[in-house]
């Protein structure tokens, strides 16, 4: 049985109510304006809201495509794209802050990444057992590899990070209910690294320029070739789509996957955020 592409009923069901909710309450927090004396957990929450409303009234008048979204949808891992110059100092800067990291590792109420919350989610809804299992995370970023690595172990998942140092990685992998690649490498993950029946979320996203390299990792697909000739490059995750499809239980294709949910969860935190500062939790 071929395995089910994760995240394309959840974004349908999950972006629509959020992205609403988050026009109205992220324009609202946007209009404050940010002191000097606030916390770096409450400039985190201004400019995540205010790319969250920029994000969701783009959205909400008109087809906007993938590409029109990427600078914005950027500010969810580390850059706000068409923001103030000081809007993006301070969020980068409390992205990275003492007081959000600490939430994070203590599992404490805050803004979380929107990558890794977003693989969470993604999880939960398509009934992926999280507690008990062996996650293995290949790749150790700030934004995505060491977030979501804490997120699964809050989930109670046995979780092992992996990286360029790791010896024998394909086995290490191979030991993984939930393989997590984000390493930035075009399908590096093969099927040496997949266990038969593993859940596989794809981070990565990497143009190949190559024609060669494209043929070989699609197998002469023509209808990617195809697409490569139009566009003079075609996208790939960190993982082998053809391998991954062969051996996963379950996995998130790419395009189509994780990235989705990125946006969703930029709604997500907005609204939290909204709620916090509003006392409503």
């Amino acid at each position: 049985m071929q395995p089910a592409p994760l995240s394309r009923r959840l974004v349908a069901e999950f972006i629509g109510t959020a992205m609403l909710l988050a026009a109205i309450v992220g324009s609202g927090i946007a209009a404050e304006r940010l002191s000097p004396h606030e916390s770096g957990l409450e400039l985190l929450e201004n400019a995540v809201a205010t790319a969250a409303a920029l994000v969701a009234i783009i959205m909400a008048f008109g087809p906007v495509s993938g590409a029109h979204l990427n600078p914005l949808i950027s500010v969810a891992d580390a850059v706000l794209g068409g923001l103030t110059a000081a809007a993006a100092a301070s969020y980068v800067v409390a992205q990275f802050a003492g007081a959000v990291v600490g939430a994070l590792v203590a599992n404490l109420p805050a803004p979380r990444a929107c990558t890794p919350a977003g693989i969470l989610e993604l999880l939960k809804r398509g009934g992926i057992p999280i507690a008990g299992r062996r996650a293995v995370v290949v790749g150790r970023s700030d934004i995505v590899g060491k977030p979501v690595a804490f997120l699964l172990l809050h989930q109670h998942a046995t979780v092992t990070i992996c990286h360029s140092k790791t010896p024998d990685l394909p086995a290490v992998c191979r030991e993984a209910d939930i393989l997590v690649a984000a390493i930035g490498r075009a399908a590096m993950i093969t099927r040496d690294f997949i266990r038969q029946g593993a859940t596989v979320i794809d981070v990565g996203t990497n143009y190949i320029q190559d024609r060669d390299l494209a043929a070989r990792i699609f197998r002469n697909s023509p209808e990617k070739l195809a697409s490569f000739d139009r566009r003079g490059s075609v996208l790939v995750g960190d993982v082998d789509p053809i391998d991954v499809v062969e051996r996963a239980g379950a996995y998130t294709p790419v395009p189509g996957g994780v990235g989705p949910l990125t946006i969703a969860m930029l709604m997500v935190n907005t609204v939290a955020s909204a709620e916090r500062r509003s006392g409503v939790c």
